[in-house]
């Protein structure tokens, strides 16, 4: 069976002469053509266990489901002649300036979640032991500070480095100018935002450490690896071990303090006060606003910008409250996936809208949206008006953990302790309206083997 079925999809994309690049994700296979001409999208979408195809970001996503997909590439890849390029370089090839920027984004901030998770569950653990009743000695608590505050302090230097990385500088300076602009001999910005330090006078500049900031540190960490790479474009190779660095590091930490740290330092600081003013709007209004209109984010690969918002949340006030949001935009979408796959009649199609939704309970909404809710307008809002309905009770009762880059079943572990009841029922809420939502506006109809939807006027 699944060979009958890798072999329909490649003749599908147009044949194996036609494959330029074939990756997979956890729920989707990812394929890069030469010839976009050649290829069928009826026939992917009519293939059997097909769950759904969209194109997004450069490349055609077939949804297949976890497991089968893993089969499906595995099959396709053998029918292939030679080495393939990556999937991710040969879509960045196609992608809009503004989809680019966007993929750059992300790449930068992606590679720094584990660590991020890694504490925000700890902070959980620690909150849910004090809950319990636990008293931790002054000692023992400062070891727990050791791990929960540390990415934290360190964090514009880790941006930095994975900028430097990300855009083909040497990682090791990108830590170092990192490091620099955290410097212990700098005033802290947190000392000097309390009054209990004075930022330090030089000339007509007044400098201070960054400490807690995102986007001034991605942005030395772009412009730095881009003059280190420059510098080697006309450096003489016998010196350029040694004044390569000495020329980036000097320029860029005098760049980065006297210039791009203030400057971005406001914008960043325009960013957050925005976003903030949306989630306190009063009533849940923000938080309603966002919960529904997340994914749509989603699908248009906006999504990936909030990574700077929500390190900015983490690094500052120590809570993410999007978190909660995104959580309850997803809830919503769920909610109504679910209630309408129940109401179909054809099983084959329950089947693989099912396949579709159980990812989304682990943080992964593009299978759901692009093979289930998107097929259908009325579907797909009654999820936005769930998600609202969830995020404007999140902010109401203020449900924010410490952590990102996990969200719906592995985020529990970060609301230990810290609103986890709540955070359990924001989920119920979503789901239950955006299903309530669905039945009331959606009704299925049989229409020969292919099931069509037929809206409710």
């Amino acid at each position: 069976m699944n060979n009958k079925i890798a072999a329909r999809l490649l003749e599908a994309l147009g044949g194996k002469d036609n494959i330029r690049a074939l990756e997979h994700c956890a729920t989707r296979l990812r394929v890069v053509v030469k010839d976009d001409t050649l290829l069928n999208e009826e026939q992917i979408k009519s293939t059997d266990k097909v769950a759904g195809y969209f194109f997004q970001s450069g490349q055609h996503q077939i949804i297949l489901g976890t497991g089968l997909v893993n089969q499906i590439f595995a099959l396709i890849q053998q029918q292939l002649d030679g080495e393939l390029e990556s999937a991710k370089g040969a879509a960045y090839d196609n992608m809009s300036v503004f989809q680019k920027a966007l993929r750059s984004l992300a790449d930068v901030f992606i590679p720094l979640i584990p660590v991020l998770v890694a504490t925000g569950l700890f902070m959980g653990l620690r909150g849910f032991a004090q809950q319990l009743g636990y008293t931790f000695s002054p000692e023992l608590l400062t070891m727990t500070q050791v791990v929960t505050d540390t990415v934290f302090i360190f964090l514009p230097a880790l941006v930095v480095w994975s900028a430097f990385k990300r855009f083909g500088g040497t990682p090791v300076i990108g830590m170092v100018l990192g490091l620099m602009l955290i410097a212990p001999m700098l005033p802290n910005a947190w000392d000097v935002a309390s009054g209990n330090a004075e930022m330090l006078s030089i000339g007509m500049f007044k400098i201070q450490g960054f400490q807690g900031t995102i986007i001034p540190a991605l942005i030395v960490g772009i412009l730095g690896a881009n003059l280190e790479r420059w510098i080697n474009t006309w450096m003489p190779s016998v010196v350029s071990l040694i004044f390569t660095p000495f020329l980036t590091i000097t320029i860029g930490m005098l760049a980065g303090l006297f210039i791009i740290g203030p400057m971005f330092n406001i914008v960043e600081h325009g960013v957050m006060v925005s976003v903030e003013s949306l989630i306190n709007l009063p009533m849940g209004i923000g938080g309603a606003i966002f919960g529904g209109l997340q994914q749509v984010l989603t699908v248009t690969g906006l999504h990936h910008s909030l990574m700077v918002v929500e390190l900015n949340f983490l690094s500052t006030i120590k809570i993410n409250p999007l978190n909660a949001l995104i959580t309850a935009s997803m809830a919503g979408q769920a909610g109504a996936a679910i209630a309408y796959t129940m109401s179909l009649k054809d099983k084959k199609q329950k089947a693989l809208n099912y396949s579709s939704i159980v990812p989304c309970f682990f943080g992964i909404t593009e299978p759901l949206l692009f093979g289930v809710t998107l097929t259908n307008s009325k579907v797909f809002a009654a999820g936005i008006a769930g998600g609202a309905i969830a995020g404007a009770f999140a902010t109401i009762m203020n449900i924010a953990p410490s952590v990102m880059g996990v969200t719906f079943i592995p985020a529990i572990p970060a609301y230990l302790g810290n609103g986890l009841g709540m955070y359990l029922v924001m989920i119920v809420v979503g789901m239950g309206s955006a299903a309530l939502i669905t039945r009331t506006v959606v009704k299925p109809t049989e229409n020969k083997s292919k099931m069509t939807v037929a809206l409710d006027k």
